[in-house]
């Protein structure tokens, strides 16, 4: 076996102690910008970070330099970037805050109509799944809004808008989902089918617009049909005229919907159920 002679392994044990890892060096470096009380290099340094995407470090500076550079010349593009740091590591949270007080800071910025609009984009970017509570969704909303109408020549009033329709169709489809699951509880309280009916009436208005609506009927058919079938018989008569009355309406707003049949078919149980009730002739149906 090759023996390594001593002096080399002294030689090489001795560099590796003076080998410190870059990321030490860096942090080392940054440690010694946020001591530095030379404000002027502490912001040409903060620039630089954030010009290199470094937002950690440029908002640690940055937030230095907010406090003792509070109205001097610097102190609009200190505030404008400090916000843009939090918002790039998405803490919307803070960012959408800072954006808030940039617009009251400084209300006749050539920058506070995007800080407006930021402002409500955070609400955006915090907006949760469909299944969570939509607070911040119903803010975007809003607040994009409020956009809309404090800048009405922005070329940022597309955007705006379509941010709207998503965080509407968002809240459309979790209104959606709570009304269908009214609809999948009827085996264990009939009940549910009542709340069921008056859930999906309320989407219809909510939404009068929507691609769903004839769908939306369609369950406000079943849910009171299959409700009316269940009631005591003192109170059939009149569940089931509502049934009549709400297919026909759905007849005449939704001439052409793929759901006809569906409805057509309850329409004719439905009636033939009423005369039955009333000792009426019944109509056979093929």
């Amino acid at each position: 076996m090759r023996k390594i002679s001593l002096p080399l392994i002294s030689i090489v044990f001795l560099s590796s102690c003076f080998l410190v890892p870059k990321s030490w060096k860096k942090s080392e470096s940054f440690t010694k910008v946020q001591k530095s009380t030379d404000y002027d290099y502490k912001l040409r340094m903060a620039e630089k970070y954030y010009v290199n995407k470094d937002y950690n470090h440029a908002q640690l500076l940055y937030d230095d330099l907010f406090r003792v550079m509070k109205g001097s010349e610097h102190f609009e593009d200190i505030y404008y970037k400090y916000a843009y740091c939090a918002y790039y590591l998405k803490d919307y949270l803070n960012a959408e805050n800072l954006f808030k007080g940039f617009s009251e800071a400084f209300p006749n910025s050539p920058k506070a109509e995007e800080m407006d609009y930021m402002r409500a984009y955070c609400f955006y970017k915090q907006s949760p799944k469909v299944e969570l509570d939509q607070t911040n969704t119903t803010k975007a909303i809003g607040f994009m809004q409020a956009f809309i109408s404090t800048h009405p020549g922005s070329e940022r009033i597309k955007e705006a808008n379509e941010i709207i329709d998503k965080c509407r169709a968002k809240l459309e489809l979790k209104d959606f989902e709570s009304a269908k699951l009214y609809y999948n509880l009827k085996a264990s309280n009939p009940a549910y089918l009542k709340a069921a009916g008056l859930a999906f009436n309320s989407l219809l208005n909510t939404y009068p617009d929507s691609e769903k609506s004839d769908e939306y009927k369609l369950y406000v058919i079943k849910s009171n049909y299959e409700y009316a079938t269940l009631s005591l018989p003192e109170k059939k008569e009149m569940r089931f005229e509502q049934v009549v009355t709400d297919c026909n309406d759905f007849m005449d707003r939704f001439p052409d919907s793929k759901f006809k049949k569906q409805v057509q078919e309850y329409l004719d149980l439905s009636t033939n159920t009423l005369k039955v009730l009333k000792n009426e002739p019944v109509k056979k149906t093929s």
